[in-house]
């Protein structure tokens, strides 16, 4: 298993605990994957099975203020990424019969606040899924997409600090108040997700295709309007 990302140390740190090999580099830039990235993956094993585009990165501004970097950046973490990782290694997948899985977002299927950049890449990225799904699936390429909702990350984590200085919240009050209309309650762990994308990367997923996996508690399917005769 090989893991790609541009910040090193936490990449290091990931690596250690799960017995992955660490390849630093930037997953959006393509000359990255053609000169190092691919050729260090495929020297070590002859080809690749599965990939999994889970690079991205939240951004926190409506259109108007949204400067012409924060577009760039939101586009390169969350969609350019996962399209310079699928072009590289779609002849390797091509021939192993492989699987891609994108991890999206419920910002895939909805708009939050404040995150025009994230929430336009995230709605693309299903696009791309699907384009790869279409075109890539007669040659065995299989292709889907999960869409998370709250997770236990750092990330979400930082995503609760406003939350937790403007009402005098613990983080774990923090979660409780983003879920609280949420079936489920609770915000999702990283290993339940990664559960999920395990299945869909599984022999048993085999006819699941060009598909959109909602693993967000629930929160989806709630009808806002509702809520106040809850």
């Amino acid at each position: 298993m090989f893991i790609t990302g541009r910040r090193e140390a936490p990449l290091q740190a990931v690596a250690n605990e799960t017995g992955a090999t660490a390849l630093v580099g930037d997953a959006a830039d393509g000359e990255v994957w053609r000169q190092r990235l691919l050729p260090a993956i495929l020297d070590q094993t002859g080809g690749i099975d599965v990939l999994i585009c889970s690079a991205g990165g939240m951004g926190n501004s409506p259109a108007a203020e949204t400067s012409d970097r924060q577009w760039r950046e939101a586009l390169d973490g969350n969609l350019t990424s996962a399209f310079a990782s699928v072009r590289a290694c779609l002849p390797s997948l091509i021939a192993r019969r492989g699987n891609v899985l994108f991890v999206a977002s419920i910002a895939s299927l909805a708009a939050g606040p404040q995150a025009c950049g994230y929430v336009t890449a995230k709605h693309a990225l299903i696009g791309l899924m699907r384009s790869v799904a279409r075109d890539y699936g007669p040659q065995g390429v299989r292709a889907n997409a999960i869409c998370p909702g709250w997770v236990t990350t750092p990330m979400a984590d930082e995503e609760m600090h406003p939350l937790m200085q403007a009402e005098g919240l613990s983080l774990t009050e923090a979660y409780q108040r983003v879920c609280r209309d949420v079936p489920l309650r609770r915000p999702a762990s990283p290993e339940e997700i990664a559960e999920a994308c395990q299945f869909l990367c599984s022999p048993q997923a085999a006819i699941i295709r060009g598909a959109t996996l909602v693993a967000d508690g629930g929160a989806s399917i709630v009808d806002v309007p509702t809520l106040a005769f809850a």
